[in-house]
């Protein structure tokens, strides 16, 4: 995504709320583009036009919100919705200073205990994650799509995202709506203590499914965390990671380094 754009797009929109942005500081800058504007001090998250999961992100946020959750919400100066403006849609967000520091294991899984129990509060429909594991091994078999991706590493991911579903999914264990991708670049550690963010990712499936994107600390501080359970979605995220970098129009920093590490862990 083309930055200029979006950011005459952000500051565009935020003008036009009554809310001064004389200052974009970009604070990421991949598939999606996330700013804070000053001295408005919002943060803004802009997508193409199109985005329907800027929407869906939104409005699970204001519910979180609701419900007591640890989640960054939406910034309650303005409407919470999702603009549009010149092709890009532009979501506000409060802007939350981070505190210096990790957060510690048990505080990590206290926060996300509180963010499962929000989320069964609510009955909203959601991805199941083998359609989000499907999409992976989608892409893994598609040379067009991935074609730098070699042969052997191919096979290795299209049997795991194959295998591993069936595994995860035939223990029985209660499903409910997740955050989906809860790993440490998504949570802040704030003055209010752990926020979560990027709820983009929200699908359904078991506990262990979202515990498996946190570092492996964190389980053990998890109540009734099946051990053997989560070892198995850590092979399935680990495995959708991966295909998610060998996409030709991925966007991280540094996917292709990410990518062959990984590769080499789920050899391991």
């Amino acid at each position: 995504m083309r930055l200029d754009p979006a950011v005459a797009a952000a500051t565009s929109v935020v003008s036009s709320l009554g809310l001064v942005a004389d200052e974009a500081i970009v604070l990421q800058q991949s598939n999606r583009i996330t700013m804070r504007l000053l001295p408005c001090d919002v943060l803004a998250r802009v997508s193409r036009a199109g985005h329907r999961a800027a929407r869906f992100e939104i409005e699970m946020a204001q519910r979180l919100v609701a419900a007591g959750s640890p989640v960054a919400g939406p910034d309650p100066r303005v409407e919470r919705r999702a603009y549009e403006c010149d092709g890009y849609v532009v979501t506000l967000w409060s802007h939350w200073e981070p505190v210096a520091g990790e957060i510690a294991p048990a505080d990590y899984a206290g926060a996300l205990g509180r963010l499962h129990a929000g989320m069964r509060t609510l009955d909203v429909p959601v991805p199941h994650f083998t359609d989000r594991v499907e999409r992976a091994r989608r892409l893994v078999a598609d040379r067009d799509r991935t074609p730098d991706l070699a042969e052997e590493d191919r096979d290795l991911l299209g049997s795991m995202l194959r295998r591993l579903p069936a595994a995860v999914g035939g223990r029985g264990r209660p499903e409910q709506i997740l955050h989906g991708e809860p790993h440490p670049g998504n949570v802040l550690l704030t003055g209010s203590g752990p926020l979560f963010i990027d709820l983009e990712t929200c699908c359904r499936g078991p506990v262990e499914f979202d515990l498996a994107h946190a570092p492996e600390e964190v389980g053990e501080h998890y109540p009734g965390a099946d051990p053997d359970l989560l070892r198995d979605c850590r092979m399935l995220m680990l495995a959708m990671i991966t295909a998610w970098r060998w996409d030709r129009d991925d966007r991280l920093p540094d996917g292709r380094r990410l990518a062959a590490e990984w590769i080499s862990r789920l050899r391991r």
